[in-house]
């Protein structure tokens, strides 16, 4: 079941740390630091010491990077070994990765596929992406090395969904999900549910990366958005809020929004929070969640587990509710300190 968010940094830097930080905040559950030169290499182990989470270092062409990267206790590589040289240099990657027990993904991209491939299916295609995939696995196969995930990455939802596809009825690895330069989060957010949700869906797929032309913070809440809805991942905020229509008596999509921003600070907590407009199906959809709101002319009633606990009017209906919902994180510390001590 893939139950992992993936979000990558781009550079490393002395403000890393504060990203990673605010990336595991948001629900990241590995972080990958794309390593160009040695300068950053060399940081990583200095890093690996002050975060929580799964560090996996992005190597390209340079295998002596990832030499360096699995000394400074990396848990993982991103690496095409057929990229790095000579097999004398895959063999001596691969010896010090199963020292440490280290995997190596293998990451495919349809904007990199290799000359000879793109000649021979006339461009970027599924198949390529497959083709490709398989002589990097062979690789690693061939210096006796089985610690392989891999990822068949295209900007096209439909090849990836077709690489993947293809690549499953041929090897047993797992797999690494990504719709790649899906664009800005209005765009690629769709794009990306599209791509993993259909994978995942049919159980394809053990680690994702939503890949947005915005902050990575922002990829890894979609992520998170993605792998709820298909009951993957129950960890967090569940925010659901009805459509404009003419029934609605507040200003529900302001309404929404507003309380959308301010639960950002919760995405973590364990949550059900609704925000209906109406009377028709407010009611029983606040009455669903932990905390909802159902709007009327001019004010709106707090709910909480299904109870009706506040009617205020329509401009205190965010505070009421952010209340509510400070009271009800309140709550869920005392549980969790009661289950620990118990």
């Amino acid at each position: 079941m893939t139950t992992i968010g993936y979000a990558r940094v781009s550079t490393v830097d002395q403000d890393l740390t504060i990203q990673i930080d605010a990336l595991e905040a948001a629900g990241c559950e590995i972080i990958r630091c794309a390593v160009p030169v040695r300068e950053a290499a060399l940081q990583l182990g200095d890093i690996k010491k002050r975060i929580r989470i799964p560090l996996v270092a992005d190597i390209h062409f340079n295998y002596k990077l990832a030499l360096i990267a699995i000394e400074q206790g990396v848990d993982g590589l991103r690496l095409n070994p057929g990229n790095i040289g000579a097999r004398k240099y895959v063999e001596e990657v691969v010896r010090a990765a199963s020292e440490r027990k280290i995997p190596i993904r293998i990451g495919v991209n349809a904007g990199s596929l290799e000359k000879d491939l793109l000649q021979k299916y006339d461009g970027p295609t599924a198949a390529g992406m497959v083709e490709s995939g398989l002589r990097h696995i062979h690789i690693l196969e061939d210096v006796g090395y089985n610690e392989i995930k891999i990822s068949l990455k295209a900007s096209d939802p439909l090849m990836m969904i077709e690489a993947y596809r293809m690549l499953a009825d041929q090897v047993e690895y797992p797999f690494h999900l990504g719709v790649t330069e899906a664009g800005t989060p209005s765009i690629g957010t769709i794009k990306s549910a599209v791509g993993l949700g259909t994978l995942l869906a049919e159980g394809i797929g053990d680690t994702i990366r939503v890949s947005l032309a915005a902050d990575p913070v922002e990829e890894v809440r979609v992520g998170r958005e993605i792998l709820k809805s298909l009951r993957l991942k129950k960890e967090g905020l569940t925010f659901v809020a009805c459509p404009s229509c003419g029934r609605a008596d507040v200003d529900l999509v302001g309404l929404a929004k507003t309380v959308e921003e301010r639960m950002l600070p919760y995405s973590n907590l364990d949550i059900h929070v609704a925000v209906m407009g109406c009377e028709v199906n407010g009611p029983g959809e606040a009455r669903a969640a932990d905390l909802g709101v159902a709007g009327g002319k001019g004010i709106g009633l707090i709910f909480k587990r299904g109870e009706i606990i506040r009617k205020v009017p329509e401009a205190q209906i965010v505070d009421a509710l952010m209340e509510e919902v400070e009271k009800f994180a309140a709550e869920k510390k005392l549980e969790q300190a009661a289950a620990a001590d118990a």
